[in-house]
């Protein structure tokens, strides 16, 4: 029988409706947006701690969390990856989820989605660039939910990725992440490159003529009314400055369409907003 979310549903669909909970369900959207998270980033987006909540300490929190993923582990539809970061000090915060291929099946069932998306076993290099773009994501929505700001898009890939016409040729813009933020009088909108370190400069310097050429082509700047900054987030000081340099002596590029960070850096720019003083935490 061809796997449908028709064929599907009658039956596991409302076994899983009655046993997850909509805390679940969307630990299963994030993990579907994601493609991987941790134990740690699930827990920063589903069980924050609040001392006037359920989770008042983040010992309280962390336990909250494994007892949630252990029960919807059990129920099938979110597994975890054999492989593991950080070594074995990290404890159970270094666990990394993916969604199973049922629990893929119940969201698409769920929108009535026909689309089946392929699961394989992720290797080393996959595994850390996505969880490091998780990462600037869920600090992002983690600072906004301390207030000061709003995070108003989210896109991760490939639902991010543009197609335009450069020079009568197709050409695919391929952002790790696009990410607008706002608070109460500026909105900063950002296109996301999340660099590991181990890029050749040749490589980021072609993906850079790419995002020049987007520009040039103005489609983006049409849709939404400008052109998102392109920011570059690398591990550290040497690297940025490494790709600062190679984009400067590139003639060919505008250094202007570009900013390069460090991952420390990263969120004053992509949300440059004063700190508020109410906090709230995730529900």
């Amino acid at each position: 029988m061809t796997d449908t979310p028709a064929t599907w549903k009658p039956s596991r669909i409302r076994e899983l409706e009655l046993h997850l909970t909509t805390r679940d369900e969307r630990i299963l959207e994030d993990l579907e947006r994601f493609r991987l998270l941790t134990s740690g980033q699930l827990q920063r987006l589903h069980f924050g701690v609040d001392p006037l909540g359920p989770h008042a300490s983040q010992l309280g929190a962390v336990r909250a969390t494994n007892r949630v993923l252990t029960r919807v582990e059990k129920l099938g539809v979110i597994a975890r990856v054999s492989r593991r970061i950080g070594g074995p000090h990290h404890g159970s915060s270094a666990t990394i989820w993916q969604l199973a291929p049922a629990g893929e099946r119940f969201l698409r069932a769920r929108r009535g989605d026909p689309d089946r998306r392929k699961f394989g076993n992720p290797g080393a290099v996959f595994i850390s660039h996505t969880l490091a773009i998780a990462e600037v994501a869920v600090g992002a929505l983690e600072q906004s939910r301390l207030g000061g700001y709003e995070v108003l898009e989210l896109e991760t890939e490939p639902t991010c990725w543009r197609t335009l016409q450069s020079g009568g040729a197709a050409l695919t813009l391929k952002p790790d992440l696009l990410l607008v933020t706002a608070d109460a009088d500026t909105e900063t909108h950002s296109f996301c490159e999340i660099d590991l370190g181990t890029e050749h400069l040749p490589a980021i310097r072609r993906k850079c003529d790419v995002y020049q050429r987007a520009f040039r082509d103005g489609s983006e700047e049409r849709a939404r009314g400008l052109f998102p900054a392109v920011v570059w987030i690398v591990p550290d000081e040497k690297r940025a400055a490494a790709l600062h340099a190679g984009i400067t002596a590139d003639k060919g590029l505008d250094p202007d369409l570009f900013t390069v960070v460090t991952r420390d850096a990263a969120l004053a720019t992509l949300a440059p907003y004063e700190p508020s003083t109410t906090t709230t935490s995730p529900q």
